[in-house]
């Protein structure tokens, strides 16, 4: 099909802007914040009965977190090949589109009388968010020319940033100005308006969905035969094999699968870690959340404008170096104007780190667009091992020491291994 059309670029864009509101508001902001006070016991000291088991409830965001993850590494074999073999790559974006909508929606329900409900439907929204991602990512070498990945990638996470952030000074104002709204203050301090929030991802999530699936190229659809499922393992082991033959491709991905491991690990638990280590109040660690999001507009266009001036590689490397300083700064912080500085430079490399391994990967993709799916399935295995193995050892770290403070130790280790191995892929425009 004809690449570069504006149309389909920015409906391609669209789902960054629909489902980013998943990772601001669920993960990262409200969610995690109302977890801790839902989840706190009555001397203060978070541990939560899960099913009969008593957990700490900072290891237990962080294991649904690394749960939500390991699902998808051991689905996405299955699903692709599915997609590759039977034509319905967008017909799967919806459904996992839609679950984790939904998902997003039932923890409107989720009070102290049901934690463990809860937490089972926060781990199946990322599994809903990052199954749809998969595909919607394997749209991209298909849509836009090599010249134009990283811009329409960085794009993409541009849109995202944007309508998470309208969304989230909504949910804002619904908790902190409820009478706007003609609620009362009780609605807020009971956690009604945290709830409410839930569902608005939800809604706003499979709303604005349905611009990329009415746009993007439509499904090809083929006879689906159950023997195509077990193809998705041949798939995994012929991409592997592959790579004997793909040493960039190779090396890239050793060193995107260790550094990732800390990029997610620090998205997914810095509320959490603000919370329990610094005890910055709700109302500062919302104005932090905002400010991330705000600075990470112009850091993916930057991290694109550095690709363009030095090549993938050395852009990749500058991002990674600075992200090698958060978890050392974090591990010194004090204050609430700390926690502020550092959460600008970690605003400013999260998108770029994100956008620009997209595109580098896209780039050394085979030059023919057939079976991209099976190429962005394993790249998102590796992805979601990353979030589960890093959530998980950081979960552990913090349930065996009693700090999250020490679990900031793990996150330096691997940034610099990250940056280590990405010293192995030459920075130009390279072909595997």
């Amino acid at each position: 099909m004809k690449k570069n059309i504006p149309k389909i670029l920015n409906a391609w864009c669209m789902y960054d802007w629909a489902n980013s509101v998943h990772n601001l508001v669920i993960i990262t902001a409200i969610f995690p914040i109302y977890f801790l006070s839902t989840t706190k016991g009555v001397d203060g000291n978070g541990m939560v009965d899960f099913f009969g088991f008593q957990v700490l409830n900072t290891s237990l965001y962080s294991y649904a977190v690394s749960a939500g993850a390991f699902i998808l590494v051991i689905l996405n074999p299955f699903l692709t090949s599915l997609a590759d073999y039977s034509g319905r790559r967008k017909m799967f974006m919806k459904f996992f589109c839609y679950l984790g909508a939904s998902c997003c929606a039932y923890l409107y329900f989720f009070t102290k009388s049901n934690v463990s409900y809860a937490v089972i439907a926060f781990a199946f929204s990322m599994v809903g968010w990052g199954g749809s991602v998969v595909f919607y990512n394997s749209f991209l070498p298909e849509i836009a020319s090599e010249n134009r990945l990283d811009r329409i990638s960085a794009r993409g996470f541009a849109f995202g940033y944007v309508g998470s952030v309208i969304l989230l000074i909504f949910n804002l104002l619904l908790i902190q100005k409820p009478e706007f709204f003609g609620l009362t203050i009780e609605d807020s301090k009971s956690g009604f308006t945290a709830r409410i929030a839930f569902l608005t991802v939800g809604i706003w999530w499979a709303l604005f969905a349905q611009i990329p699936f009415a746009i993007l190229p439509k499904d090809k659809v083929n006879k689906l035969h159950f023997s195509d499922i077990g193809k998705g393992l041949k798939d995994l082991k012929e991409v592997i094999r592959d790579l004997k033959n793909k040493p960039l491709i190779k090396n890239f991905l050793a060193a995107y699968f260790v550094y990732y491991m800390g990029v997610m690990t620090v998205i997914y638990v810095a509320t959490i870690f603000a919370d329990k280590e610094l005890k910055i109040p709700q109302a500062g660690l919302i104005t932090t959340l905002l400010l991330i999001q705000l600075v990470a507009i112009p850091g993916s266009y930057l991290a694109s404008i550095l690709s363009e001036r030095f090549g993938n590689s050395i852009a990749l490397r500058i991002e990674i170096f600075i992200w090698t300083f958060v978890p050392i700064a974090a591990y010194f912080t004090t204050t609430t104007t700390q926690f502020y500085i550092i959460a600008c430079f970690v605003g400013l490399v999260m998108g770029g780190v994100q956008s620009l391994s997209r595109s580098t990967f896209s780039k050394l993709l085979p030059d023919s667009n057939e079976n991209n799916a099976k190429y962005f399935g394993f790249y998102d295995i590796l992805e979601k091992l990353a979030t589960s193995l890093g959530s998980l050892i950081f979960g552990m770290i913090g349930q065996y020491t009693g700090s999250l403070r020490s679990s900031l130790l793990f996150l330096i280790i691997v940034f610099v291994a990250g940056f280590l191995l990405l010293m192995r892929i030459p920075s130009k425009k390279i072909y595997s």
